[in-house]
């Protein structure tokens, strides 16, 4: 992904969605947030999410997300990292739950 495009189109939203489709979401984890354009496509499709969280290793990228995601940012934390240590991430958080994911 070219992360130092904000015209970045996610090519994956409507099968992302479709699998979330009728579930109840309270937790998220994006461990591959990149632009934020699944996270967006998520978060107007789940208004219930209260918590989305969303990694990336690029800060650059991350930079854009909080650009595209400002209108969820009350809702959205940025991590800086590899999805890998998702269990650290979730464990300094103190969630124990997580209801949906996104890793590509």
């Amino acid at each position: 992904m070219n992360t130092k495009s904000e015209d970045h189109v996610p090519i994956m939203v409507g099968e992302v969605l479709s699998f979330l489709s009728g579930l109840k979401i309270d937790v998220f984890f994006d461990g591959t947030l990149g632009a934020g354009g699944h996270a967006k496509a998520i978060l107007e499709a789940h208004p219930e999410i209260k918590r989305y969280i969303g990694c990336d290793k690029d800060p650059e990228a991350l930079s854009i997300a909080k650009g595209h995601l400002a209108p969820w940012a009350h809702k959205v934390e940025f991590v800086q990292g590899d999805f890998a240590k998702l269990d650290e991430y979730l464990k300094e958080r103190k969630i124990h739950q997580v209801d949906g994911f996104f890793l590509t």
